[in-house]
């Protein structure tokens, strides 16, 4: 149990700095009524955390070689505690996103790649390849793990215990972390400060065009922003393929830095060569894919419990809890699988399995819930995600020497992090846009609505459809001086379309997540082991071939 212990404190670190994100899911519209926000608020807070763990994952990750990862996993221990108190203590959104998103978002981008360079460094052998999948399986636990706990505590007491408890878990975690072995941190190592602006701003554009998507329009523009009067949709084409275009060729710019600083011999942000490896090229991508789908799935699930069914929080949670029962239980089946199945084989298996989760979800998704095959869903989908957990940190890890491991830690949290954020970003944009035309679509289909009602009805969901429950939206037609018949009429049209839409974008979640099968093929047939190590006595040499 002693050589268990370092594994146990980076475990927790591990277990915290994922659960955020969905204790906040399940919380959401309680969340968004005690900050006086609504659901679109809480969407963009969800979102900016994970990307500001994206955009600045590779610069923690560095920080660390620099700094030493013991170091650097102390130092965001402590910014990421601070910002847990921040956030407990919240008054209003605004508090919200500088405590969580963004504060709490830079905590973690100097301790998750810590606890892959510091798992490294204190395991060798069979050991780091156990320690890997335990974390990769506490990431998957604490994932699924997340509802319920928030539940719980929102339905109980208050979603702001959660954030004090990560407080004291921090501290305490601060307080055992000297037993954590580390190698001196290289003090000469130098920055390159244009990098990390080239790489931060890109993504951060990136994900910021997505969110706006909803209201601005992917191409043609439904409500953009005006500037003194000018509304800005040059050529008729909405600001979002603008910065979408812009995002692109700043990322564009980052890579050819990066290979510049490579070619000249000073150290870049991102060693780009490593994405040839055609394991650790695959295992990212799988990864981006996976955490799209279960952010994606994150943000309607809790949205079409709370909002249109009227769950509260630990209805929800109890609802999600098949979906952790199925991931602890296929990730502990997973690991045993791969010693006689390939990392290839298992994950394509994982994504089958998470896309026919999900296409169940879909279907139970009705005016009235099915139950049973909703529950099945969310256990197949659990299933999926644990087989996946169980092999991807495993091979990215593992298809680097030792000196590269914080760096493809970070590489790892920068994929999680931005599947995270698109899933929530493109989905809740898609959502809310076949909503908005769903809803138009019918009221000025209705025979029995007056012209005016109809006319007001457009000018108030010009900029987009609100996420509201039936209810909500009847007393809103009530207070603007519709009449009882209209009010119900159009509640209801909105309750049909609110449904028909979660059902178009969990549909489009579904046939993604298949599509994103083909991303294994360059998984290896056995967990890869770098040359060097395989030459020290590593646990096996490498092998990408086979399946």
């Amino acid at each position: 149990m002693k050589r268990w212990f370092v594994l146990i404190i980076l475990g927790v670190s591990q277990f915290v700095m994922v659960l955020d994100s969905t204790v906040m899911n399940v919380s959401i519209s309680t969340v968004a009524e005690d900050l006086g926000t609504d659901i679109g608020g809480m969407q963009a807070a969800i979102t900016f955390y994970a990307l500001t763990m994206a955009a600045f994952m590779l610069t923690g990750g560095k920080l660390g070689d620099k700094w030493g990862r013991s170091a650097a996993f102390r130092i965001g221990s402590v910014v990421y505690g601070i910002g847990s108190l921040t956030t407990a203590l919240a008054p209003n959104l605004t508090m919200l996103l500088f405590g969580w998103s963004l504060v709490e978002g830079l905590g973690a981008v100097l301790v998750i790649p810590a606890i892959a360079a510091l798992a490294a460094i204190n395991y060798a052998g069979r050991e780091r390849v156990i320690a890997y999948s335990a974390l990769g399986a506490i990431t998957g636990f604490a994932a699924a793990a997340g509802p319920l706990i928030g539940g719980l505590m929102t339905t109980y007491a208050s979603w702001r215990y959660v954030f004090f408890a990560e407080t004291v878990i921090m501290v305490l975690v601060l307080i055992v972390s000297g037993r954590v072995k580390d190698v001196p941190g290289d003090r000469t190592l130098r920055i390159d400060l244009l990098s990390v602006v080239l790489s931060a701003s890109g993504m951060a554009i990136l994900v910021f065009a997505v969110l706006q998507s909803k209201t601005w329009g992917w191409l043609v523009p439904l409500d953009p922003p005006e500037v003194g009067g000018v509304t800005i949709a040059p050529f008729g084409v909405s600001p979002v393929a603008y910065l979408i275009v812009v995002a692109l060729l700043v990322l564009w710019w980052f890579v050819r830095r990066q290979q510049h600083l490579e070619a000249t011999g000073r150290v870049p942000l991102l060693k780009v060569s490593m994405l040839r490896i055609p394991a650790l090229r695959s295992g990212l991508t799988m990864f981006l894919a996976q955490y799209f789908a279960i952010a994606a799935l994150f943000f309607v699930v809790p949205v079409y419990l709370q909002t249109i069914l009227g769950y509260d929080a630990l209805e929800t949670g109890l609802k999600i809890l098949p979906l952790s029962v199925g991931l602890i239980v296929f990730s502990v089946i997973g690991s045993r699988l791969s010693t006689v199945r390939s990392a290839r084989n298992i994950a394509r298996i994982g994504q089958f399995t998470l896309g026919l989760g999900l296409l169940f979800v879909f279907v139970a998704v009705q005016p009235d819930l099915n139950d049973w095959l909703f529950a099945g869903g969310m256990f197949v989908v659990g299933a999926g995600f644990g087989l996946l957990a169980s092999q991807l940190g495993n091979v990215n890890m593992s298809a680097v020497d030792k000196d590269d491991t914080s760096e493809v830690g970070g590489l790892q949290g920068t994929f999680q992090n931005l599947g995270s954020s698109f899933g929530t970003a493109v989905v809740g944009s898609v959502f809310i846009l076949l909503l908005t035309a769903g809803f138009g679509t019918a009221v000025q289909a209705s025979d029995t609505l007056a012209d005016d009602v109809k006319s007001q009805v457009a000018e108030a969901t010009a900029s987009g459809a609100p996420i509201i429950s039936q209810q909500q939206a009847e007393q809103a037609v009530l207070d603007a001086g519709g009449s009882p018949e209209a009010a119900t009429e159009i509640a209801q049209v909105y309750a049909d379309s609110q449904v028909a839409s979660l059902r178009q974008a969990l549909f489009l979640v579904f046939a993604l997540t298949l599509l994103a099968i083909v991303l294994a093929r360059g998984l290896p047939a056995t967990i890869p082991v770098p040359a060097k190590e395989a030459e020290a006595g590593g646990p096996a040499a490498a092998h990408t071939g086979g399946t």
